[in-house]
């Protein structure tokens, strides 16, 4: 058995909210890379009930750290073509036509069968390696998702979205996200960068990024991360929670929850040099 060309990240989450009390945290962190064309590729060369046998980490079944198709998407099973047919989909569909390079999915796994995804990115490649889309999954703590498609993006560059999917009760469904992308190799180690910054009419609201250094999901690694963070997923929701009532003590303004928006996914505004050539 191999890694499947599975990579576990290791680094930090962090965050800082800027108005109107300022409050931040950094925790140490950990996430799956998942070359979901290539993971298709094994799976095709058996069975299609031998999927999980092509990697160390457990796909589609139990196991310490875990990846369920089911959990991204619209939830479709493997054998209806899982969160690749989706996310292939759903790029034809934003008439995203030249991303046939490899998918990455950058996502948080079940631990013990668990799991919360707050967000995920899938990094969209076309044949020669560059970018053809990003798109950014977004989970909230009421069971809804929304999706944040990024046309055109490059690693480095600020890309830009409206916000319209409520995720905090402490924060208005208006304002825009700018999300900033790195995937980079530094003294032989690749390390990967998404931050996400929220503003609002009034300037910089929330400041948030996920980095870490990538290693192959070997055995050996999947056990050392389990046992480093055996409770992972449940740490994460209760942070989530922890910081939503110091926010509440500190008399942050707090929004009712509004109706999901009707379309799973919205799209990004295109950067100047792409809205150019279209004029």
């Amino acid at each position: 058995m191999t890694t499947g060309g599975v990579l576990l990240g290791h680094g930090q989450v962090r965050h800082v909210r800027l108005r109107p009390t300022r409050h931040a945290f950094d925790y140490s962190a950990y996430f799956l890379m998942l070359p979901m064309r290539h993971l298709q590729d094994l799976a095709q060369i058996t069975s299609k009930n031998a999927t999980s046998s092509q990697t160390e980490l457990a796909i589609n079944k139990s196991g310490l750290l875990s990846f369920f198709d089911a959990d991204h998407g619209d939830g479709r099973q493997p054998q209806n073509g899982g969160a690749l047919a989706w996310i292939e989909e759903r790029l034809a569909s934003e008439n995203i036509h030249d991303a046939q390079g490899e998918i990455w999915l950058q996502t948080f796994p079940r631990v013990l069968g668990y799991t919360f995804k707050p967000v995920s990115f899938w990094y969209c490649h076309r044949i020669d390696n560059t970018l053809a889309a990003i798109l950014a999954e977004v989970h909230n703590t009421f069971g809804e998702r929304h999706c944040y498609l990024l046309p055109e993006p490059k690693f480095g560059r600020t890309e830009h979205a409206n916000k319209i999917f409520h995720v905090s009760p402490f924060c208005d469904v208006k304002g825009q996200y700018e999300f900033r992308f790195m995937r980079t190799f530094q003294a032989d180690v690749e390390r990967i960068v998404a931050r996400v910054d929220h503003s609002d009419d009034n300037g910089p609201l929330i400041q948030t990024s996920i980095s870490g250094a990538l290693v192959p999901a070997t055995r050996e690694e999947i056990w050392r991360t389990f046992w480093r963070y055996p409770l992972f997923t449940l740490a994460v929701m209760l942070r989530i929670h922890w910081h939503a009532l110091l926010l509440w003590l500190k008399r942050v303004p707090f929004f009712t929850k509004p109706e999901p928006p009707p379309e799973l996914v919205s799209r990004g505004q295109a950067p100047p040099t792409i809205i150019s050539k279209i004029s």
